[in-house]
């Protein structure tokens, strides 16, 4: 995450950009006071679920901060992933034959905003790759990861829906993958998609135009 606010900075050199996870004891809350009055706050996550509408926010009440809508809701999204997923295909020569795209998401046992807001991205997806076919698979909620790769050909570009590279990413996922004898192409969660620093840069920009113009 710190890594990941130092790329945003560079694109507001003129901003204070911090970084703080949910997960660290008082790091919300130190972020908080180092920074000025009203802060906007990003929830990096790639759905609006239990963590952005109810931790972050019973978090941040009591304070001047702003919380934004989160990440993976953002509506440039899906055409910026889209087009990055058209130039990893040209990379590996399918894009003249095609490709079907495999999303790997959280999903939830118990808040189904998580998984709407995951079918929500999908179909933006699909607006722009009208010509590849889009399949999802969840961890903890049908359909399943495991089941879903069971059925994909070779030629299937794996996307973990993730904003970190923690043990879902690194374990959970490959996990199903290898259970389902999956042989596609698989990537990095997408918060490491080349675009992102930017993406978030702008989404700050904007919300601080609006917040200065009201």
């Amino acid at each position: 995450m710190r890594g990941l606010a130092q790329q945003v900075r560079e694109f507001l050199p003129g901003g204070s950009i911090r970084s703080a996870t949910l997960a660290a004891p008082d790091a919300l809350d130190r972020a908080l006071d180092l920074a000025g009055p009203e802060p906007l706050v990003f929830p990096v996550f790639m759905a609006e679920g239990w963590f952005t509408q109810t931790a972050l926010t019973g978090r941040l009440k009591g304070t001047d901060a702003r919380q934004l809508p989160a990440l993976g809701i953002h509506p440039e999204l899906p055409r910026l992933t889209a087009r990055f997923l058209e130039m990893t295909a040209e990379r590996t020569h399918w894009n003249a034959s095609g490709y079907e795209l495999l999303l790997a998401a959280h999903g939830s046992a118990t808040c189904r905003s998580t998984a709407l807001s995951t079918v929500r991205f999908a179909a933006g997806l699909a607006e722009w790759l009208p010509q590849r076919p889009i399949r999802l698979g969840f961890l903890e909620e049908a359909p399943f990861l495991e089941n879903t790769a069971a059925s994909c050909g070779m030629r299937t570009i794996l996307l973990p829906l993730f904003a970190g590279n923690g043990h879902h990413v690194t374990q959970d996922i490959p996990d199903a993958l290898d259970g389902a004898g999956f042989e596609g192409l698989r990537l990095a969660p997408l918060i490491e998609a080349p675009f992102m620093p930017k993406l978030i840069a702008c989404a700050l920009e904007s919300a601080n135009r609006k917040e200065l113009a009201a």
